[in-house]
């Protein structure tokens, strides 16, 4: 299998299942997207690594990092090594000294894994031609993580709030493990340092 690198361009809400999310994963020096429809909580798990945010307990995959840390395991790639009946299946390639063993994980998992151990994530060439769609006049920007409700106004409601109360209320929200709120205040502020 000749490997083709992937790189996560963003996360949406879904169009086609609701209360679902869609990650886009970008071929490497390519054009064509892969859109692997994944749950809330793996979307918010990708999120808030995609974000930067730091969640004031460790959260599952958090955890599997530092234990595999702790007995000196790293995850040096993921692999998407099959498409079937519209379920996307993947590894991790995991090293120990000098062995190497591949663990099977849902893909969404993998994903949030790879952004955690900074390692490449691959598939191969049928898997791109049978997934892979190439978007005519899109943006380079990756998408942003909207809110689950994906409602245009949402970007205003801290419209209101001084920089001073939304810096409080992003600290919040992360002691509260609500990504989704962070990361829209976050986007607020981002807003108005422009």
């Amino acid at each position: 299998m000749q490997k083709k690198k992937l790189n996560i361009l963003g996360l949406s809400v879904s169009q086609t299942q609701s209360g679902a999310y869609a990650l886009v994963l970008a071929e490497e020096n390519g054009d064509r997207r892969i859109p692997i429809i994944i749950g809330p909580v793996e979307a918010q798990a990708i999120a808030i690594q995609l974000e930067g945010l730091k969640p004031p307990r460790p959260l599952t995959h958090d955890l599997f990092k530092n234990l595999a840390f702790a007995f000196d395991v790293n995850v040096s790639e993921v692999i998407i090594y099959k498409l079937e009946e519209g379920i996307f299946y993947s590894e991790l390639v995991c090293v120990m000294g000098e062995d190497e063993v591949r663990i099977d994980s849902r893909t969404s998992d993998a994903v949030a894994l790879a952004l955690r151990f900074k390692c490449p994530i691959y598939t191969n060439g049928d898997i791109l031609d049978k997934a892979g769609i190439v978007m005519e006049n899109e943006e380079e920007d990756p998408v942003e993580f909207q809110s689950r409700s994906g409602e245009p106004g949402s970007k205003n409601e801290f419209e209101s709030y001084t920089e001073s109360e939304l810096n409080d209320m992003q600290n919040e929200a992360v002691s509260n493990e609500d990504y989704e709120r962070a990361s829209r205040i976050r986007d607020e502020l981002n807003r108005r340092k422009k």
